[in-house]
């Protein structure tokens, strides 16, 4: 009976330390992913206000990728997600997911089963919806095709992935001193003239702190779609702004207050705009002659002698469907590899699109750029691959 006696206060001694002090607890509570952290934040106070500081301190960004296509029924993507955000360490905030079009909006004909139900890219973006945060802001788009880093080390090869089912999701939690949010214009047809003071709203004016915009295109192929892009990315082309992105298939979600849907033929802009004093950014533009290993790492070259710090800092790939293995003449995955061998831990995410967005430009905390001559960049490409770093700031 002694024994038992002993062993039911030792029981009730670790009891007593997992429920009153709180350095323990955060330190066990410190191991687990974020749903299970959610959930044991319910036990007590002690424990939801430890779950709270773990929470805050976890600023680095963390993704999903899918490259394997699975069973017909749902996306890839959407099986990745659902398995990995039970095994995530961050609360998103916002997230930027992309596709491949073909199967995410199930454009493949099956014809052994005509009867097959198509997957329709509607219902599929609610179900990666539906697994978020309820307060997260999401933007998804669709693409010919994805540039994906493998989940589980940032150092991981990433791949060019130009047809099959693919895609990623990159979750943002909060970060300390960093803003980020999503915009969305669409082409009114009564108006030719775009009204500037959509801008403001949208944080892309009169805002100093505006650092990165990722910008996208939809139904880039609509007639007076090119001149609604150009009215959208002449007015943000500044020195001290890296602007980056490229024309994709559709925009599938745009979770926030204030976006409301759009007729399915507009066509339009959406966007991730950056803010905030220690977010640094460099993009380095691939032209049609980069057609070799040789001019690619010497592009890769440029890039890194920009000195954004490698810690907490993602590439972005935006490149033409026309390049590939195709230009670079079967050599697949070919301008990853040159960034991976320039930058060893830095994942790299993007797309095969429709036309690119972005020229050289480097933004740093005392940024020196290029002389200003007032002749503004030419943004607007194709046939040309954008490759573009934003490092969020120095996280613990």
């Amino acid at each position: 009976g002694r024994e038992a006696a002993g062993a039911m206060e030792a029981a009730g001694k670790g009891a007593f330390v997992l429920g009153n002090l709180a350095e323990v607890v955060e330190r066990v509570l410190g191991f687990l992913p974020t749903k299970a952290l959610l959930r044991a934040a319910c036990v007590c106070r002690l424990w939801r206000e430890c779950a709270r500081r773990i929470l805050r301190a976890r600023q680095r960004v963390a993704w999903v990728s899918a490259l394997e296509p699975g069973p017909a029924d749902s996306h890839a993507l959407v099986r990745a997600l659902a398995h990995e955000l039970e095994k995530v360490h961050v609360l998103p905030q916002t997230v930027l997911y992309v596709a491949d079009a073909e199967t995410f909006s199930g454009h493949e004909e099956c014809h052994e089963q005509k009867k097959a139900r198509k997957r329709n890219s509607k219902e599929t973006a609610i179900a990666l919806e539906k697994l978020l945060p309820k307060r997260c802001q999401v933007l998804g788009l669709v693409t010919p095709g994805i540039v994906v880093t493998p989940m589980g080390s940032s150092s991981n090869q990433p791949q060019e992935i130009e047809e099959g089912e693919a895609g990623f999701a990159l979750l943002f939690p909060k970060i300390d001193g960093v803003k980020i949010h999503t915009f969305h214009f669409s082409k009114d047809v009564k108006n030719r003239v775009f009204d500037e003071s959509k801008f403001a709203e949208a944080g892309l004016k009169n805002n100093p702190d505006l650092r990165v915009v990722l910008l996208f295109g939809y139904n880039s192929w609509k007639s007076g779609a090119t001149r609604f892009l150009h009215q959208i990315v002449n007015p943000l082309n500044e020195k001290s702004i890296i602007l980056a992105g490229g024309q994709v298939e559709s925009f599938t979600s745009l979770t926030s207050e204030n976006n409301n849907a759009q007729p399915g033929d507009a066509c339009g802009v959406v966007g991730l705009a950056f803010s905030g004093p220690q977010i640094q950014s460099a993009t380095v533009l691939l032209d049609q002659d980069v057609a070799d290993e040789r001019t690619a790492e010497a592009a890769m070259q440029r890039l890194k002698a920009a000195n954004i710090p490698e810690r907490n800092t993602i590439g972005f790939m935006f490149a033409c469907v026309g390049r590939g293995y195709r230009h670079y003449k079967t050599k697949r995955n070919m301008e990853a590899d040159a960034f991976r061998k320039f930058f060893p831990n830095v994942p790299l995410f993007g797309f095969f699109g429709h036309g690119e967005i972005g020229c050289d430009r480097i933004v740093t905390g005392n940024f020196v750029l290029r002389e200003c001559n007032d002749i503004k960049d030419d943004l607007l490409h194709g046939y040309t691959t954008v490759m573009t770093l934003i490092h969020l700031g120095s996280t613990k």
